[in-house]
């Protein structure tokens, strides 16, 4: 099958996940990417564990290293810096995530690449840029709290939160996949590579949309709303009868028709709730009436109600109870690869959708490469 990036060259030299998440959304879109690990322990994330698969893998490094060879060099040994380089000027791309001003002793850094290879790509993410924050070391947690993240997540009267998941790495290596695949657009029309930067906290920052949107065009800063929103409502988790239920109003018609369901079409023409601005400025007053209305009934009952009116409405699912749903849906989430060993594993599968060149999932998460 032909695929978005037929005869592409990743070496990744990242490890943890913004990098490998990167490299593994180009490997997903055809690229070969070889992972550089080092020798004895690798990747980080291979110890990274609980959780580990039946084949005692650690599913934190799976998670974000699929379709990838690994070989591996130890960056301090001349014999195998040469064996580096000799690979990255062949490259079309290399990405890392060291401490700035690393790969430059190693000779390994963009500058001292593109002399031999002019078209050469080269992705440098760091925690907090190259030159004031070089020496802050970035990980997920440190980035959440510093960049503000954290001081919005969380009940109002509550400690503040971290999220769930890694979310500003995926964010990063988001960001990290786009700039190369545009510096891969420019390089086709001008036959030139360049350097792109990605930090964790600028991703971040970006990340923070309308939250950040509110303090720099009008001086406003966000606090903690649990599962609020600063402008929107009614737009949070209600109790039920039986169970709770997450409703998600975002204009007018959707709250008539809230409304409507609820017997209680008298709230739309209330001054106070006829608009989202009335909604938002009495949340409170609003939220108890719902609060009220909702007592009637189990929680499933009034999410099959309200779905059918194309009211936005549903349960909170655990990780299970979301793939179940993704799968119900026609959307199949996961996908199973087999591993070289006869093993395989199963892991989500990349969201985008391409009619002509979709992912392909071609190698599963590799093992350790024994040092020769």
């Amino acid at each position: 099958m032909t695929t978005a990036l037929d005869n592409l060259h990743v070496l990744d030299f990242s490890r943890i996940l913004a990098g490998p998440f990167a490299t593994m959304l180009l490997g997903d879109l055809g690229a070969t990417v070889t992972k550089i690990e080092r020798p004895g322990v690798g990747d980080d994330t291979r110890t990274w564990a609980p959780p580990r698969d039946r084949h005692g893998q650690a599913t934190y490094f799976q998670s974000v290293n699929r379709n990838k060879d690994a070989i591996v060099l130890d960056l301090t040994d001349p014999h195998d810096r040469a064996e580096a380089r000799r690979l990255a000027v062949s490259a079309d791309v290399v990405v890392e995530n060291f401490r700035p001003g690393l790969m430059a002793e190693f000779g390994l850094d963009y500058d001292q690449l593109r002399a031999d290879n002019p078209g050469l790509i080269y992705c440098g993410i760091t925690g907090f840029g190259r030159t004031g924050g070089a020496a802050l070391p970035g990980y997920d947690l440190l980035v959440q709290a510093v960049g503000g993240l954290m001081s919005i997540t969380g009940p109002p009267d509550g400690e503040p939160q971290k999220v769930g998941v890694a979310v500003v790495d995926v964010l990063t290596g988001l960001f990290a996949t786009t700039g190369i695949l545009a510096a891969l657009h420019h390089r086709e029309r001008s036959g030139t590579g360049q350097r792109i930067d990605v930090d964790l906290l600028s991703c971040l920052l970006a990340g923070l949309v309308n939250q950040a949107g509110g303090y720099t065009s009008a001086g406003v800063i966000p606090s903690r709303m649990g599962n609020r929103h600063p402008s929107i409502a009614p737009y949070e988790l209600y109790p039920c009868a039986d169970g709770e239920l997450v409703l998600a109003v975002g204009n007018d018609r959707q709250f008539a028709d809230l409304c409507k369901v609820l017997g209680a079409s008298h709230l739309c023409i209330d001054d106070r709730f006829a608009t989202n601005t009335g909604r938002v400025l009495h949340r409170a007053e609003l939220y108890a009436e719902l609060v009220r209305l909702l007592a009637d009934k189990p929680a499933p009952a009034w999410i099959e109600e309200l779905t059918r009116a194309r009211v936005p409405a549903g349960a909170v699912n655990d990780i299970a109870g979301a793939f179940a749903l993704a799968e119900s849906l026609g959307l199949a989430p996961t996908v199973t690869i087999p591993g070289v060993d006869g093993t395989a594993v199963t892991l989500p599968r990349n969201p985008i959708n391409l009619s002509a060149t979709p992912p392909t999932y071609r190698s599963a998460p590799p093992a350790l490469p024994r040092r020769q």
